[in-house]
């Protein structure tokens, strides 16, 4: 797996992503984006444990998973310097959802994604669109990636909306564990022509 990824990304249509001191802080007008914590877990946990929130999942998770999620983007950050980061609220300091670069399988190649969970009671106030606005931002201004995905179950309407207020645009149709997905994409040289 760690040799495709870097094979991927040393590709030459994929220049490969500086890697170096990670920016586990990163804010918009109204959020601030920042590397989550074990204190984090009860906010994760409102999210993947919510059956409504995780309707376009195999599951709902339990709190356990959400302390080893936030585990593994610990380790994201030490290994690529990024992942998921905690979403929060400016004006409150509440930690409402996550927002980040994770690289992802999808037919079996790696992809840098941006993804985006909220929780329910924040949905419908374009939160996500700006936490993922910064996130591709960074991406593409700060760790040189040439091209972004979401990979988005299809059902999944809000996502959609999301990638797509973005400049995402559909590329073609991906399994992703296990499951036929939407690729949606944007490229270095199309991002901020949405």
């Amino acid at each position: 797996m760690e040799a495709d990824r870097d094979m991927i990304l040393s590709h030459p249509s994929q220049k490969k992503a500086r890697v170096g001191r990670p920016a586990l802080r990163l804010e918009t007008e109204r959020l601030i984006l920042r590397a989550m914590t074990q204190d984090d877990v009860d906010a994760i946990y409102a999210i993947v444990g919510d059956p409504i929130a995780m309707q376009y999942y195999p599951r709902t998770f339990t709190r356990q998973d959400a302390v080893e999620a936030i585990e593994r983007n610990l380790r994201r950050y030490a290994k690529d310097g990024y992942g998921l980061f905690a979403v929060v609220l400016k004006g409150s300091g509440k930690v409402i959802g996550d927002c980040g670069l994770t690289w992802q399988l999808a037919d079996d190649t790696p992809m840098l994604e941006l993804g985006y969970h909220l929780q329910r009671e924040h949905w419908g106030h374009g939160y996500a669109t700006e936490a993922a606005r910064a996130c591709m931002e960074y991406a593409f201004r700060e760790l040189g990636a040439e091209k972004l995905v979401s990979i988005i179950f299809a059902e999944n309407q809000p996502s959609r909306r999301v990638a797509e207020r973005n400049g995402m645009r559909v590329e073609r149709q991906v399994m992703h564990s296990g499951r036929p997905h939407l690729l949606y994409v944007i490229t270095r040289e199309n991002y901020g022509q949405a």
